[in-house]
């Protein structure tokens, strides 16, 4: 959770060395080798009354939501799509980051998770609760910070404004003590 509490925006990189991306039809996210692009970039909002929340938004000002659509009819896993929230009830765009590989959690205790595989699984990426052990690794995200909020970033500033200003003060009296050395001989 540390990662989002200084982030203004991040890249979620997969198991499988690639990017969570929101694609350009503004609906679709999948996974992507190119984690330069803008469609890498998530934007993270804090849920209001719950600091264990957040809310991921897309270049396209949409939400990572979850979806009760089967990817595949029959199959594990529901579509993760952008979207909107049409109504009142914000859980679908709501989601918990548990652990230092970030695990990505619904409010139904679902899963983020990018998936392997052939055609169609391959660079899919779904919600749901693992079945597998095979599969455990596909639910873990790792978390670049992109962009930071403004006063943390202010405080990196300061901090390093300090640490040069001890190190001119440092070199300053190594300087004097010299000089006075110098005098003395």
């Amino acid at each position: 959770m540390e990662f989002f509490n200084k982030a203004k925006a991040i890249r979620l990189h997969s198991h499988h060395n690639k990017y969570l991306v929101a694609d350009d039809d503004e609906v679709t996210v999948r996974q992507s080798r190119n984690g330069s692009s803008m469609e890498a970039r998530w934007f993270v909002e804090f849920v209001e009354g719950n600091t264990h929340l957040i809310c991921l938004k897309s270049c396209h000002g949409k939400y990572l939501t979850a979806s009760n659509e089967p990817f595949l009819l029959g199959m594990m896993g529901d579509k993760v799509l952008q979207m909107i929230p049409s109504s009142k009830n914000h859980s679908p765009i709501e989601w918990e980051p548990i652990g230092f590989r970030v695990k990505l959690r619904t409010r139904c205790g679902k899963f983020l998770r990018a998936n392997g595989s052939t055609p169609p699984w391959r660079n899919s990426v779904t919600h749901g609760v693992p079945h597998r052990s095979a599969t455990q690794d596909w639910l873990l995200w790792s978390v670049d910070v992109v962009d930071m909020l403004e006063y943390f970033l202010c405080g990196f500033i300061l901090i390093g404004y300090l640490l040069l200003n001890k190190i001119r003060l440092t070199i300053g009296l190594i300087k004097w003590d010299i000089h006075i050395l110098n005098s003395r001989i």
